[in-house]
């Protein structure tokens, strides 16, 4: 009589992928943020990503763009703070002898930790739309800042900003007094020393000196009918003209009047059936987003100037 058959084994269950556990009491968020912009050549990525290995960094994302018309190279890249094996004075000080300099002079690179706070001073005339946006995702966590003051060369909006508990300073411009207003909106803004400095609809031209201190801070948003609808009204211009497209651009401010590097840009569809007060509605919702996304991908570290153009890793 034959021996009855084996009853098979059941099958072992598939064994998860180890991963490396995060550290008691360490922010698995906590993160250290490396951007670098240099003449492009083989290796580049190599050397960054084994000076990385080599103190432990656990890289979370890595953003790559290789430039063909200026032959530059950019990446932004993060790793979790509490993989790395050294503290962030000695990684800045070993990367730029070890890493930097060994890629070249032109080399242009920061490192910056997500856990140091960020902050930012509104500029504001009267319209409220993008002021009321970002105190409100400040307020919620939504932006990766705190609002450290605004600043109004109006009263028209001091109310709405204590009801955020954020200090409004007035500053009036009297036509013959632009230049003694301008270093009074310096001394207050350059006190709270912030990592951004927006134009909220600030319906005043900064001076170039302004321009050069706050260069590569300042940032701007304007609607996208310059240049062919400038000076006042000019959603009625548009109107006027049947424009079929309505947008806004948030970029950095330079000297030259609204042509700074752009950091983003969109635009929605309108036809003939919108009125001028469709148009203008339309057109302040595209401005608060494209001003917030803007400040968000700065204050994260994702826009690389480069001359009149930027790269945003997003």
């Amino acid at each position: 009589m034959a021996a009855p058959e084996p009853t098979p084994a059941p099958p072992t269950p598939a064994q998860p992928t180890p991963t490396q556990p995060t550290p008691s009491g360490v922010d698995p968020e906590h993160r250290y943020v490396l951007t670098l912009g240099c003449p492009d050549r083989t290796g580049i990525v190599a050397r960054i990503s084994g000076f990385l290995a080599d103190i432990g960094g656990w890289i979370t994302e890595a953003g790559y763009h290789s430039d063909s018309e200026t032959g530059w190279f950019f990446t932004r890249q993060t790793v979790r703070a509490g993989s790395v094996q050294i503290g962030l004075d000695e990684m800045r000080e070993r990367f730029a002898r070890e890493v930097a300099a060994e890629i070249g002079p032109e080399t242009e690179w920061r490192l910056t930790d997500t856990g140091s706070p960020k902050s930012a001073v509104l500029l504001v005339s009267k319209e409220s739309h993008c002021l009321v946006d970002l105190l409100g995702r400040a307020h919620r966590g939504e932006l990766p800042a705190t609002v450290s003051a605004v600043v109004g060369n109006h009263r028209d909006l001091e109310e709405l900003v204590t009801r955020f508990d954020v200090p409004f300073h007035h500053v009036p411009f009297p036509s013959e007094g632009k230049a003694q207003a301008f270093e009074e909106v310096a001394g207050i803004v350059d006190g709270y020393s912030p990592d951004a400095v927006v134009l909220a609809r600030f319906m005043q031209i900064l001076p170039p000196q302004l321009c050069d201190a706050w260069a590569g801070r300042a940032i701007n948003i304007h609607h996208s009918f310059l240049p062919s609808f400038v000076g006042a009204r000019p959603y009625h211009q548009a109107f006027a003209r049947g424009v079929k497209l309505i947008g806004a651009t948030c970029h950095y401010v330079t000297a030259d009047l609204d042509a700074g590097p752009i950091i983003e840009q969109d635009v929605i569809r309108v036809d003939h059936s919108d009125t001028v007060a469709d148009m203008v509605r339309q057109g302040r919702d595209i401005e608060t987003m494209v001003l917030s996304r803007g400040l968000r991908w700065h204050l994260e570290d994702r826009v690389l100037v480069h001359g009149r153009k930027t790269v945003v890793f997003t």
